[in-house]
């Protein structure tokens, strides 16, 4: 609840503070008084824009502040939690606009946006002013106060779920239905491709290895020569090198008793002898194994000229990455085989959600249906007494296509004088008619939800006698578990207050300032018959204002 309102330089006001009562707090005043100012004040920190106009002094800020009683609701506190706020039992919210005109919101000294001042205010107040009853026209709303008192709070939420695990899965099988259509359009293309690239069947690193051969191959008659020619020289020649070693080796043997150094050249001459006798034998390696193959360079160069097509029509360089390309496309081949199997699967996801949604959809509309003509009655009965006794409300409920809601159409239908044409209430009712038809639809739906602070901004407007006496009843019930803040011009509805403050303007300083006071037993009687007789009430009127405040 609203436990107190702070206002500092807002307007013409200076300083005003409000605590109010958890029950009914009635706010009355005549009129130019500054009611609606402190309604302007009230909406800053209920997530409103703020306006520069409402400064009064060029070198102060104004500043509204109010304190609620948050009793550990849920909803409040998750809220805070979520934003990383203070969650301690008093909840204190700020809004400051500065001389420059900007202006700064705060939750618990936390700096805070307009969305979440809007999105905590919501949890809060329920602000219900003059021009708020076209809400009542919306179907949303409509189909909200329905809910409400059919119970439909969890089925709804489990609908929901299903209905969104119905759009999530559909939204996927169009996606797989997408890319089947584009697999189909693609396919033909890919499987060219890759039938080009199995066919060659290339391994790892072929072509590069191929050109290696090929190279040898191209040059295979020079390489011969060349290895003939050094394995003559050292081996075969008529003068070969290897026989020379041999006989400097036997020489140098036959003095290496006379002079120790020569020792250590016949070793050294062995090592060369045996390292050229190698080199011997794997010259005659080599030049075995070298052919020139023409039919082999034949096939090489054919095998190349494709592969280096396919390079240039792949725009790549390796045969590794042909190799990736022929993967990816295999890949893709086996996706159109496979995309099916997904799509069918996926399709059973779609049917078993929406058939679980429907189920529950289901339920929620008998619940609707069932709850429309008790709403129908009590609504008329209230309306009766609120001085519409010919008005009369009905609750259509038609099938429709499923939505987030269910499959249910919902129209709050209004005929005001009984001429059994009914009419959506946006269209055919009057400001006076949803005012009071609001009331009594939401002192309905408060039975059944826990509503924040209730705050009924002059709507008892056109009204007077017997049914603003009603209204005041209506009023003064559901403040018995709730907070109600009202601003009247209705002495009958004043007379139910469990609060009765008095706004006012006075002049200080010549300067006209508003200001407001909590009225005490007597002042309360006394203001109450001057809203009855005028300023100078008579006995009279003094006596039906305490039959009113049944003092």
């Amino acid at each position: 609840m609203l436990r107190k309102l702070q206002i500092q330089y807002y307007a013409i006001i200076d300083s005003i503070e409000i605590e109010f009562a958890p029950q009914l707090n009635i706010i009355t005043g005549e009129t130019g008084a500054g009611k609606s100012i402190l309604m302007g004040a009230l909406s800053l920190i209920l997530g409103e824009r703020a306006d520069s106009s409402v400064l009064r002094y060029a070198d102060k800020k104004s500043v509204i502040e109010g304190y609620f009683q948050i009793d550990q609701k849920q909803n409040v506190l998750n809220f805070l939690a979520a934003n990383d706020l203070d969650t301690d039992n008093e909840l204190v919210i700020r809004r400051e606009i500065a001389p420059n005109g900007k202006s700064r919101a705060f939750i618990n000294d936390t700096p805070a946006s307009l969305q979440q001042l809007k999105e905590l205010a919501s949890l809060l107040v329920d602000l219900h002013q003059q021009f708020d009853t076209l809400t009542l026209g919306d179907g949303d709303f409509q189909r909200t106060v329905v809910d409400a008192l059919a119970s439909n709070q969890q089925p709804l939420q489990q609908f929901q779920l299903s209905y969104q695990k119905w759009q999530a899965a559909k939204k996927e099988l169009e996606v797989l239905e997408n890319r089947k259509l584009n697999f189909q359009k693609e396919f033909d293309y890919n499987q060219f491709l890759f039938d080009e690239l199995q066919e060659q069947s290339f391994k790892q690193n072929e072509l590069e290895e191929i050109e290696k051969e090929l190279q040898l191959l191209s040059h295979a008659e020079g390489i011969k020569t060349v290895l003939q020619k050094v394995n003559a020289d050292l081996e075969g020649s008529e003068q070969p090198v290897l026989p020379l070693f041999k006989q400097w080796i036997n020489q140098l043997n036959s003095i290496a008793a006379y002079h120790e150094g020569v020792h250590t050249l016949v070793q050294r001459l062995v090592s060369t002898q045996i390292e050229l006798q190698d080199i011997t034998d794997e010259l005659e390696q080599l030049n075995s194994k070298v052919h020139l193959d023409e039919k082999r360079m034949e096939w090489i160069n054919e095998r190349m000229a494709s592969g280096y097509k396919l390079f240039k029509k792949h725009g790549v360089k390796t045969t590794a990455e042909l190799l990736t390309i022929q993967q990816d496309l295999s890949d893709k081949l086996e996706a159109v085989l496979q995309i099916d199997e997904t799509i069918t699967e996926k399709q059973k996801q779609v049917t078993a959600h929406l058939s679980e949604a429907n189920t529950i959809a289901n339920k929620l509309s008998a619940a609707r249906k069932k709850e429309a003509a008790p709403l129908e009655t009590k609504v008329n009965e209230l309306l009766h007494l609120v001085g519409m006794p010919n008005a009369r409300l009905q609750v259509s409920i038609v099938d429709s296509p499923i939505h987030m809601y269910g499959t249910d159409q919902i129209e709050f239908l209004f005929d005001a004088n009984k001429s059994n044409r009914f009419e959506p209430i946006r269209k055919v009712a009057s400001g006076g008619e949803l005012s009071r038809l609001m009331l009594c639809i939401k002192s309905l739906v408060a039975e059944k939800v826990d509503l924040a602070t209730l705050i009924f901004d002059e709507i008892d407007t056109g009204i007077s006698g017997e049914a603003a006496k009603q209204v005041g009843h209506i009023m003064k019930g559901l403040s018995k578990n709730r907070q109600i803040i009202c601003i009247t011009h209705q002495p009958q509805i004043a007379g139910k207050a469990d609060a009765h403050f008095y706004v006012y303007k006075e002049e200080q300083s010549g300067t006209i300032k508003t200001n407001l006071r909590l009225l005490n037993k007597e002042e309360r009687i006394n203001k109450i018959a001057q809203m009855l007789g005028g300023e100078s009430p008579s006995a009279a009127a003094i006596e039906n204002a305490k039959e009113m405040m049944q003092v």
